[in-house]
């Protein structure tokens, strides 16, 4: 039970002492033991003149956790170790990938992140591969940083059969293991990769 101060229809601070409350203007009693005024997962009502669970709060906490997951970043050389470590090819192998599976998507528009890019079910690959403009792409693999919520990173990783979810805990992470699935062998030897740094490091 906390202690809820209410000035101008609106909470201004709380407190678990009744002692403390007895300085209150205008008190009112809710029963959510973590309340506080800046805790998002209740609101006051009006009507009621109660506190009350915010009906918008998971919803809002989704949002702000995707957006935090879109700002995680790594490096280019952190991803392309990890997808040479995860399936052993490179970024040049897969712009290769990408124009050996749909040739003509070199001209093709790339979509909007809010387009279809399964992970599963029929033809995921060949959207996968039509959604990539080729050129841009490999404008794309020049960057020094790789940001989770680059829409490139989820039509990549679909073709290359990552999850969504693997790709956010690779991001994460930074663990090229979260990239390969339960009955895939993990290759413990720490120089795997190293060709990736050394070619990097003569660019």
């Amino acid at each position: 039970m906390r202690y809820v101060e209410i000035i101008n229809n609106k909470p201004t601070r709380s407190t678990g002492f009744l002692k403390i409350a007895n300085d209150y203007q205008n008190k009112i009693i809710t029963i959510y033991d973590d309340y506080t005024c800046s805790n998002n997962k209740y609101a006051y009502d009006k009507k009621t003149n109660s506190i009350i669970l915010n009906s918008n709060y998971q919803a809002e906490q989704a949002q702000k956790e995707a957006e935090r997951i879109s700002m995680l970043s790594l490096t280019a050389a952190d991803v392309e170790r990890a997808i040479y470590k995860a399936k052993g090819i490179d970024f040049e192998d897969v712009i290769a990938l990408v124009e050996q599976s749909s040739p003509q998507c070199k001209r093709a528009e790339f979509v909007s992140e809010g387009s279809e890019l399964t992970n599963s079910g029929e033809g995921s690959v060949a959207a996968g591969a039509s959604a990539i403009d080729i050129k841009a792409l490999k404008i794309e693999l020049k960057a020094n940083n790789f940001y989770r919520g680059n829409p490139y990173i989820d039509a990549v990783g679909s073709l290359l059969g990552f999850t969504k979810q693997q790709l956010d805990e690779f991001f994460e992470t930074n663990d090229y293991t979260k990239l390969m699935t339960s009955d895939e062998p993990v290759d413990s030897d720490s120089d795997i990769g190293a060709d990736v740094d050394s070619e990097e490091s003569e660019v």
